[in-house]
């Protein structure tokens, strides 16, 4: 019985391990994101969207809340989760807008916030954010190792979607019981072992004192992160995670778990496997990680898929690390008696960037305000596809030989951040709280003070809290964008989708003396969408554009007629089932 409570102690001393800010940072007033800072560095402005993107995390913290909780709407909640197994998975992040807890989510966030921060360390510090990205890491990282309580179990979900997606109020009365649904030896999901794997050995690399991954000058992790004991511990989740993605049935865990793969219905477990062998061999330096990486590469044909980086689609990244490698560690392939192929990687990788760039009316295309679009992935986050292309480019761009090409890809991650940040038809500026034209309705349970689904676009008639941060789903193809709380395939917030802003303002924060595109706007000059989208959630019957009026609205004129109420309960409850079991 010892080994949960060691298990436990040591939990607690990875806690007090823990960064302390010098200063408590809160949000600005979102009038504050209108001033020009003239050239200064490090940028303020893009400090300040730092700062508000970490305390967007703290907003989404599951379970007891410590004392230096900045979010003073937030409170305590799902204390229990776990207990239906007999473990504690409280305290970590709820995925989105409303209280479910997803393993797969959030193991390819942390990965892309610590793979961000190895390069962009120096923003983070500049900014005075290293405490709180710190604070933010371990929440996750700690929820993750007690989910991940013996070597061939991870617990991939806590909560029923058909509770939590027909739920919408605060948080102190959440519905339970909320089940907790493994993956395990005889219920595999290689998808999510071999993401666990990953998210471990990248964070397990970020808090590895004195080993840095990349090998510009201006590359290196945050100082003071280092934590031999916790990155220890990293280490070896990752070895266990991976050995159990390589030694169980390789299945998707949607498969063996219906019940938890709704939500983030994983299509490959090709690039998350493929990932998860380059991060340990990149962590470990044992080129036995790195041949089985080239095995799964060309196995199941890497190569040839150029699709979009999100949740679902690792293999950009699987194409970023394998270049990250031949530079920064070399002694991988020459140890397995293999050239390092540095040049074969770079073309790989720029075939890649290339063909974004060229942005034909295909898979990828730009829409008319010229945001990266990819059918089918960019239709419910088409910013967070967008921005992850941007850290691409501008993670890859000082790694290219070609003298024009390094100018060519900053450029155009810029344009991809500039559009989240106001340069778009509408004027709109896709971060919540950052300036007077930030969008004013995300869907996002606790924060809008509502009660209901049935009035979740009309009461409050303005959310009741500002939730600092949050970067929304984003626009449609044609850049329109309804700010509904209800529509939630724009204005649902998540974990993933405010990853990007993260590695994207701390590198600014680092290189950059212009401002963000937001200070140029005029306040007011937000013009969002009217009316509401043509969709299942919101018909348009024959008004051809719903008369204006939002679900809530026409369900609230319809509570004169008993039957109406009836079919607007049902109808509701129904579409809320659905909704969570489209996010792909």
């Amino acid at each position: 019985m010892l080994g949960p409570f060691l298990a436990l102690c040591a939990l607690i001393d990875i806690a007090f391990a823990q960064l302390t800010p010098s200063v408590v940072y809160q949000p600005p007033d979102p009038s504050e994101g209108a001033q020009v800072t003239n050239g200064t560095r490090p940028n303020q402005q893009y400090s300040d969207l730092l700062g508000n993107a970490l305390w967007f995390y703290e907003a989404q913290r599951s379970g007891k809340l410590p004392d230096s909780n900045r979010v003073p709407w937030r409170n305590d909640s799902v204390l229990n989760d776990g207990s239906d197994w007999g473990i504690d998975l409280s305290r970590g992040y709820f995925d989105a807008g409303d209280y479910s807890i997803n393993s797969f989510n959030l193991a390819g966030t942390l990965f892309e916030i610590c793979w961000g921060a190895t390069m962009y360390g120096a923003g983070y510090d500049a900014a005075n954010q290293t405490a709180y990205l710190d604070q933010m890491l371990r929440w996750g990282l700690d929820w993750a190792m007690r989910a991940h309580p013996q070597p061939n179990t991870i617990y991939a979900q806590v909560g029923n979607l058909s509770d939590s997606g027909t739920y919408w109020g605060g948080d102190q009365n959440i519905p339970e019981p909320r089940p907790a649904f493994p993956i395990n030896e005889t219920h595999p999901g290689t998808d999510l072992a071999s993401a666990f794997s990953s998210m471990f050995s990248m964070c397990s690399l970020l808090y590895s004192p004195g080993v840095t991954l990349n090998t510009t000058t201006t590359a290196g992790s945050p100082t003071g992160m280092g934590d031999a004991e916790l990155a220890a511990q990293l280490r070896q989740h990752a070895v266990d995670s991976y050995s159990f993605a390589m030694n169980t049935t390789m299945v998707l865990y949607p498969l063996s778990i219906p019940e938890a793969g709704a939500g983030y219905n994983s299509s490959s477990f090709a690039d998350d496997l493929t990932l998860a062998a380059i991060s340990l061999a990149l962590l470990t330096n044992n080129s036995a990680y790195y041949v089985e990486a080239l095995d799964h590469y060309n196995t199941y044909a890497l190569s040839t898929i150029s699709g979009a980086m999100n949740w679902d689609g690792r293999n950009p990244a699987v194409f970023m690390s394998l270049v990250e490698a031949a530079l920064a560690r070399p002694a991988l392939a020459q140890g397995a008696g293999l050239a390092t192929n540095l040049t074969g990687w770079q073309t790989q990788m720029e075939a890649y960037l290339d063909g974004i760039l060229e942005g034909k009316k295909s898979r990828p295309y730009f829409t008319n305000g010229r945001l990266l679009w990819y059918e089918g992935d960019s239709n419910s986050a088409s910013l967070n596809v967008a921005l992850n292309a941007a850290i691409l480019f501008d993670r890859y761009a000082p790694y290219s030989n070609v003298s024009w090409k390094p100018q060519q890809y900053h450029d155009f991650a810029l344009t991809q951040l500039d559009y989240a940040l106001g340069k778009n038809p509408l004027n709109a500026v896709y971060v919540v709280g950052t300036h007077n034209n930030s969008i004013h309705n995300p869907h996002s349970a606790p924060a809008s003070g509502g009660n209901s689904l049935q009035t979740l676009d009309t009461y409050p008639v303005t959310m009741a809290h500002t939730l600092y941060g949050a970067c929304v789903g984003g626009p449609d193809a044609e850049d329109r964008y309804w700010d509904l709380r209800g529509n939630y395939e724009q204005s649902e917030v998540a974990i993933d989708y405010t990853a990007p802003i993260l590695t994207l303002a701390a590198y600014h924060v680092m290189t950059s003396d212009r401002d963000p595109f937001y200070t140029s706007l005029a306040s007011g000059s937000y013009t969002p969408t009217p009316g509401h989208p043509c969709n299942e959630d919101y018909p348009c019957g024959g008004d051809g554009g719903g008369g204006g009026l939002s679900k809530g609205a026409k369900i609230a004129i319809g509570v004169v007629v008993p039957v109406v109420v009836l079919a607007g309960i049902f109808t509701g409850v129904w579409l809320w089932k659905r909704r969570k079991s489209r996010r792909y």
